[in-house]
């Protein structure tokens, strides 16, 4: 892949790393307990952090937004996360948790004119994503204000633009004619991950084995559930469609800018995949797509 949608999704590889941070450091963990989340799993916090955007919304938008979860497993958290914290507490904590964070991952790096000049482009490609349109995660978080801190600017930013790019994601998947389930049993198809790592998404074997099945019935999937080459070339076309939803930020700011920001990023980058925080197997398909 060349041209636009590689240096599309580039910027994607370099920005997930650091907004999924908020998932999985402990810091993060801290806030969330202190909040009165249970966080002896990751899911309550987790629903927490990433819904609080859209308020206090119940389960069905964010079976909606969301796609790839089972309509059970959001149903275990949402709304019932609102009874233990309001959606704007849960952001102000967001920030809290980012910051805490990002200082014993960066130090003190993170008041230094690197990671100022990295946020100022971020938050000038994310600017280009519009608040408020109907649905989706990447106008509700583009609709929250801005942090003073540079380095809170660099996460919501980093947010924004992921959020973006789902959106556009579930739009491509959607065109492909691929249901939640179907889109998550066609990308383990094509190896982006085994097929154990979908499990976090709470579908039931019986439902991932029907999915399977019209899938194969679409001459999508093998019967050793690999996907065929009809499978591989649509799942290819989802994530050129993806790149190209997303590349508008990327337009807005530039490629001088997008250089610069791609250079800016490659040290925390490395930071935050060397600490160990996020998992080696990931559902997103990072390094793999």
């Amino acid at each position: 892949m060349t041209g636009e949608p590689a240096r599309v999704r580039q910027m994607w590889h370099l920005l997930e790393p650091l907004h999924a941070v908020l998932y999985y450091a402990p810091e993060a963990f801290d806030e969330a307990a202190a909040l009165g989340y249970d966080i002896e799993e990751r899911w309550p916090s987790y629903f927490a952090w990433r819904v609080a955007p859209l308020g206090a919304v119940g389960a069905e938008e964010v079976v909606r937004t969301f796609h790839s979860f089972a309509p059970a497993m959001v149903e275990r958290h949402v709304p019932g996360i609102w009874a233990t914290a309001a959606p704007d507490t849960v952001l102000a904590a967001r920030l809290r948790a980012v910051d805490r964070s990002y200082r014993a991952l960066f130090g003190e790096r993170v008041e230094g004119p690197e990671f100022a000049e990295a946020a100022a482009l971020a938050r000038r490609a994310a600017e280009a994503v519009t608040p408020g349109a109907i649905g989706g995660l990447g106008p509700a978080n583009s609709g929250l204000p801005w942090p003073d801190a540079p380095h809170l600017v660099l996460w919501q930013a980093a947010t924004v633009l992921r959020e973006h790019r789902g959106d556009g994601h579930i739009a491509a998947l959607a065109g492909a004619g691929l249901d939640p389930v179907e889109s998550l049993v066609s990308f383990a198809a094509v190896g982006a991950a085994p097929a154990e790592v979908f499990a976090s998404r709470g579908w039931s074997a019986e439902e991932w084995g029907a999915a399977r099945r019209r899938l194969q019935e679409r001459g999508l999937l093998a019967a050793d559930g690999t996907a065929t080459d009809a499978g591989r070339e649509l799942r290819a076309k989802v994530e050129l469609r993806t790149d190209e939803e997303a590349a508008a930020p990327w337009r807005a700011l530039g490629e001088p800018g997008r250089e610069r920001l791609a250079e800016l990023l490659g040290e925390p980058w490395l930071e935050v995949i060397g600490s160990g925080l996020l998992p080696a197997e990931n559902t997103l398909g990072i390094g793999k797509v």
